[in-house]
């Protein structure tokens, strides 16, 4: 594990049943990807605005085994799995904190591209550097 964000559940976080909405996993991993960036030095407006880039996701998935309540405290962790020039895929767990149970199991592909093209672009390598090597 090289990086884990503390999320709370909050009551829009859930669904009638008072778990957590499945889409909203994505929405804590998208979360725990951007403070892992700013962690190290690297604010996504900056990105775009210095290094004419910005991170796209290119596909996701999840695995739930089981489920968040309102009010649980968990971790999201983030790890590096793969990378390439232009893209990573980045493996990302949710955790309990209580009880440190597995509640989803992810996997993001991030996907580096210009802004003005739209296209594949190089991922600077500082900051590729930097996510591989966090802890």
């Amino acid at each position: 594990m090289n990086y884990r964000f503390p999320v709370r559940v909050y009551y829009e976080d859930t669904d009638a049943a008072g778990i957590v909405y499945y889409a909203n996993y994505f929405r804590f991993m998208e979360r725990a990807r951007t403070e892992w960036l700013r962690d190290l030095g690297f604010e996504q407006d900056v990105l775009r605005e210095e290094y004419g880039i910005v991170f796209v996701v290119r596909s996701a998935s999840a695995d739930y085994r089981a489920p968040a309540r309102f009010n649980d405290l968990l971790w999201v962790t983030g790890e590096i799995r793969k990378h390439s020039r232009t893209a990573m895929t980045i493996a990302q767990d949710v955790y309990r904190q209580d009880d440190d149970e597995l509640l989803c199991r992810g996997e993001v592909g991030i996907v580096s591209v210009n802004i003005e093209s739209f296209r594949p672009a190089p991922i600077p390598g500082i900051i590729l550097e930097k996510l591989k090597h966090a802890d």
